[in-house]
């Protein structure tokens, strides 16, 4: 496949931001894997896949061909087996399965396929936000392709295999990226969590064994079985393997999407992919994962951007997006913009996010318009531990407080002056330059 050699995913991109046919991705090496990989035992694929130290690219990290095992396997495995992409993306600040599913469909499709067949699925489904218009589109468009050149359907390429996959087109919501709760808005019912045990992979859609892998994750599943687990992890600079996608927005100078390899350092993604600060903007911090990750700081920049170390430096990988922010943003205005959204896509399943998160979210709010009160602060702490892992049902309300807990350590000064000034500093600021 041409490109495999730096850049899996994204070496056989289109300059024109069209999405290449099949008999074009065919050409460049694309269903290759797929030949490879229905000669191969599943249990084979499995191994493989977990040698080279795919971790899951939706956050999680979890090692893929590690959680491909605990399906059941062989003839008196329950019956039928399912494989999900999950595409409904909608952490704040996360864009990279966008690109994959709008410009490189095939490679996706090509990485469920081989999944699908490694975990002996009889059905896959994409599970995308409604959103993504465009990407519904050309994942149709793709699936219809290779449904035409029996690449899905009954005896794939002669091998006794057979797979079918559809588009589903989410209602949305941020619960729906949990694996489970998107169980349940696949199955028509109420998008929230289910109680694990019993794990999707022995049962999940409809009670039978079920895998959900993220998109970015998939497709990096042809190029392992093309290039094999010693080549996928020498791409890396750090024990994950492979490459990652990594993300910046903010004001910088080149905001955008790299795919590098991993354990790139968060330095070097802002400085020399990003370009830097822009003209006028001085760097401040940043989120490294979505809006669901602690804040990282200049002295953290060195920080490698694999799974690993980024938790060491206090943090999580996440999805591998950052978001920058500068000296001009008001820092507790920006928690409040994030614990709002977090407040408003709770599922409402358990009580704890429920009814904390909107706290959380007003509660800042005063403070940002000038209602805050001495002793707010601890309130706000009380909150980052009362909905904690462990505390509530999911791990939502735990997401939303990881900016939250690092910010009222970085920011602290800043919520302390909003409180002693009646108000938000940047504001006073902007109106007196505007005056």
């Amino acid at each position: 496949m041409a490109g495999i050699a730096e850049k899996p995913l994204t070496g056989n991109l289109r300059l024109d931001g069209e999405a290449p046919d099949i008999k074009e991705y065919e050409g460049r090496g694309g269903y290759e894997a797929l030949r490879k990989a229905l000669k191969t035992a599943p249990s084979e694929i499995q191994k493989e896949v977990k040698e080279a130290n795919l971790r899951g690219r939706g956050g999680a990290g979890f090692n893929t061909g590690l959680k491909w095992s605990f399906v059941p396997m062989g003839e008196d495995a329950p019956r039928p087996k399912y494989l999900i992409a999950n595409a409904d993306e909608m952490e704040p600040g996360t864009f990279k399965d966008r690109l994959l599913l709008e410009r490189n469909p095939h490679l996706v499709i090509e990485g469920m396929i081989i999944a699908s067949f490694a975990i002996e699925a009889d059905a896959a489904f994409v599970f995308l936000r409604w959103e993504y218009a465009l990407a519904a589109k050309r994942m149709r468009k793709a699936i219809a392709e290779a449904y035409g050149k029996g690449y899905l359907g009954r005896d794939i390429l002669g091998s006794g295999f057979g797979l079918e996959m559809r588009v589903h087109v989410s209602a949305g919501r941020y619960i729906c990226g949990e694996e489970t709760a998107l169980l349940n808005a696949l199955e028509g019912r109420r998008a929230i969590p289910r109680s694990k045990p019993p794990f999707p992979q022995t049962s999940g859609l409809w009670g039978m064994p079920t895998v959900v892998n993220n998109v970015e994750t998939l497709s990096n599943v042809p190029p392992i079985i093309s290039g094999g687990a010693e080549w996928y992890k020498g791409l890396s600079r750090s024990e994950d393997g492979g490459t990652k996608l990594y993300g910046v927005s903010g004001r910088v100078r080149r905001p955008g999407l790299w795919e590098l390899p991993m354990g790139t350092s968060a330095r070097e993604i802002l400085e020399e992919h990003a370009g830097g600060m822009a003209d006028g903007f001085r760097f401040r911090c940043l989120i490294p994962g979505g809006a669901s990750t602690e804040f990282i700081c200049e002295e953290g920049l060195d920080v490698k951007m694999d799974f690993d170390s980024v938790r060491k430096a206090g943090s999580r990988l996440g999805t591998g997006t950052m978001i920058v922010l500068d000296q001009s943003v008001c820092p507790v205005a920006a928690l409040y913009n994030i614990e709002r959204f977090f407040a408003q896509e709770s599922c409402g399943w358990c009580t704890p996010c429920r009814e904390g998160l909107p706290w959380v979210a007003r509660l800042i709010k005063a403070i940002e318009d000038g209602a805050g009160e001495p002793g707010d602060i601890e309130v706000l702490l009380e909150h980052t531990d009362s909905l904690w892992m462990g505390k509530t049902y999911c791990a939502l309300a735990p997401g939303a407080m990881e900016p939250l807990k690092s910010g009222l350590d970085i920011f602290r000064e800043d919520f302390e002056r909003h409180i002693n000034e009646k108000g938000c500093p940047w504001k006073k600021d902007r109106r007196r330059r505007d005056a």
